[in-house]
């Protein structure tokens, strides 16, 4: 059987994998690509240890060999790794944005622990592959605080403050910090893929991989966003949002939320860290609003998101498609016996 992969290494160059597998090894291998690399004799001893490769060897000591197999030689615009990968996807074990068809999930106004619960149904559906690849923009039916899975509730919501601007408390299953959204004041949005899709990366490569179409989208829009730490979405102007990670077998499901338009003043009487992160200013207020998104773009929240997904389905392709029944109604069971109980939104006091 005839396999052919292509990496483009991100700011770098292009690497191509061509083979062919027999018998669970793959053979007569072409490493090929517009990369640089010195001396010539250097692709021979590349190409070599990819010949009579098992099918199923590991990134990292395919990786290993061809550094010990480089040594000397000069890589510029690719290294080993890229490589590595390049054969994964080859092999099917590791697949690009344009391998899959991707669905624009649409629901409506949720409340907050059936968003909770429709992320992890998606993502397990996804990774199970009995759902294509997807994205969903959360549209949010009431005010809440979503905490990270690993935060404390006492430590970080202040719940007399939550009662008292009607904010419903949820826990999430990825790790990160607490958010405070009200309905039509955040962009909250959800991908599911396959694991394939990061082979390869590290959790940090990960999310700017992720991420990268929302930058490209922002800056169609004029604003100058970027990727700063492990997961903030940034601008010259400050923070637009972040992002969180759950890995599921065979999927990963990555959500962010973006500050379009956000009563600061509110969000410090729910949100305890939130006094805590402006005491370091000498602030006590951050003032009435916050709105980073609609600022820099002076366009409504409609308007961004329309412009995002166009940025999205231009590099990718896109389907819409309702939210069907038996998955809604999965995950409406799922926010009754999970997400709505004490015992999970209390499993960190």
């Amino acid at each position: 059987m005839s396999v052919h992969g292509e990496f483009k290494v991100p700011g770098g160059k292009l690497v191509v994998i061509d083979g062919v597998v027999e018998g669970e090894r793959l053979r007569e291998v072409v490493l090929s690509g517009d990369f640089f690399l010195e001396p010539d004799e250097a692709l021979g001893a590349l190409t070599e240890v990819l010949q009579d490769l098992p099918v199923d060897i590991a990134l990292d000591e395919l990786a290993g060999r061809l550094t010990a197999a480089s040594e000397g030689a000069v890589m510029l615009g690719f290294g080993p790794r890229d490589i590595a990968l390049t054969v994964l996807r080859a092999l099917g074990r590791a697949s690009s944005w344009f391998d899959h068809d991707f669905e624009l999930v649409e629901t409506g106004p949720l409340e907050p622990n059936l968003q909770m619960a429709l992320d992890e149904v998606l993502g397990r559906q996804v990774a199970e592959g009995r759902r294509r690849p997807a994205l969903r923009i959360w549209d949010w039916a009431s005010n809440a605080v979503i905490i990270g899975s690993y935060q404390s509730v006492r430590n970080e919501v202040d719940l007399d403050g939550a009662r008292r601007h009607h904010v419903t408390v949820v826990r999430r299953t990825s790790g990160g910090g607490a958010m405070f959204v009200e309905p039509g004041n955040t962009i909250t949005y959800s991908l599911y893929v396959p694991e394939t899709l990061v082979a390869g990366l590290s959790f940090q490569e990960s999310y700017a991989f992720l991420d990268a179409w929302v930058l490209r989208g922002f800056k169609t829009l004029g604003v100058d966003a970027f990727y700063a730490g492990l997961n903030d979405i940034s601008s010259p102007q400050g923070k637009i949002g972040g992002s969180a990670q759950k890995r599921v077998k065979g999927g990963v499901i990555h959500h962010a939320t973006m500050a379009y338009d956000m009563d600061a003043d509110k969000m410090l009487e729910v949100l305890r860290i939130g006094r805590e992160k402006l005491s370091d200013k000498g602030t006590k207020s951050a003032g009435k609003r916050v709105d980073p998104v609609r600022s820099q773009t002076g366009m409504t929240r409609e308007a961004v998101v329309a412009a995002l997904l166009a940025e999205f389905e231009g590099s990718y392709g896109l389907t819409r498609v309702a939210l069907d029944e038996a998955t809604r109604a999965e995950a409406e069971e799922l926010a009754r016996t999970k997400y709505a109980t004490a015992e999970w939104l209390n499993r960190v006091p």
